[in-house]
């Protein structure tokens, strides 16, 4: 519809999607990162705010995170916002997706026991069944641990203590075989990129990330309270939501 398609052309200009193949974590702590390092990234990796150097008003760059130290703790911080990245890319268009009637109208089999046609992204969460909701956190805790290296005690060298910030590595026949193919790049479609394309890929990957921040909280606002967002006010038809999105098992138990 032209209201779907204005919501698209909206929303598309506040977010990117990109996830960029990882080069492979080296085998000795030697990556790990001081302030200076952070400060010569930023400066080669600039973005649009009217600012220099390193955005840091809580000063997190020189904390000690559980006496880890500072660079364990910057190699912490530099993975946890690529890792935000990664998952606000996918929500953004997660959420634009499940604006569509494709997603949201009718089918021909349910998706889920309950399932309403025509609800917002966060009624079609909210509408999902408590089994249903544990089985998706049980698969993304299972992916989690995966990425902190359980299972490969010996090639993994953790983001703390010198590994690639970012870095995933392969789940291909973990889970006692079950699992056939990668997180990234579960098929072998894209061409080899050099370490140049690499690195120009995962500097990419890390501003699409902080645009998508942004871009799905500005949907959510918008959703949540309207006209907070001026360039989504005046789509007609912007899903709504009274809910609170803060609270994720609201229908079905709360501890607040």
């Amino acid at each position: 519809t032209k209201t779907m398609q204005k919501i698209v052309a909206a929303l598309a200009l506040s977010g990117a999607s990109a996830l960029v193949a990882p080069a492979a974590p080296r085998a000795t702590v030697k990556v790990q990162e001081t302030k200076a390092d952070l400060e010569r990234l930023c400066a080669e990796n600039p973005t649009a705010l009217p600012f220099e150097g390193i955005w840091d008003p809580l000063g997190c760059a020189d904390f000690n995170f559980w006496g880890l130290g500072n660079e364990a703790t910057i190699g912490y911080l530099r993975h946890a916002e690529i890792k935000h990245g990664r998952v606000a890319m996918a929500a953004f268009l997660g959420f634009i997706a499940q604006s569509t009637a494709l997603v949201s109208g009718e089918h021909t089999f349910a998706p889920y026991r309950g399932y309403v046609a025509g609800c917002t992204p966060q009624e079609q969460w909210a509408n999902i069944p408590m089994i249903g909701k544990l089985q998706i956190l049980t698969a993304v805790g299972m992916l989690e641990s995966y990425g902190e290296g359980a299972g490969f005690p010996e090639s993994y060298t953790h983001y703390t203590k010198g590994g690639l910030p970012g870095f995933y590595p392969s789940i291909k026949g973990k889970g006692a075989g079950q699992i056939t193919f990668d997180l990234y790049k579960p098929f072998p479609i894209f061409p080899e990129q050099s370490e140049a394309q690499k690195e120009r890929g995962r500097r990419v990957e890390v501003n699409n990330g902080r645009a998508a921040m942004l871009g799905l909280m500005s949907l959510l606002s918008a959703s949540a309270v309207p006209g907070s967002v001026p360039a989504l006010s005046g789509i007609e038809g912007f899903p709504q939501y009274s809910g609170n999105v803060m609270i994720p098992f609201e229908g079905d138990f709360t501890l607040f």
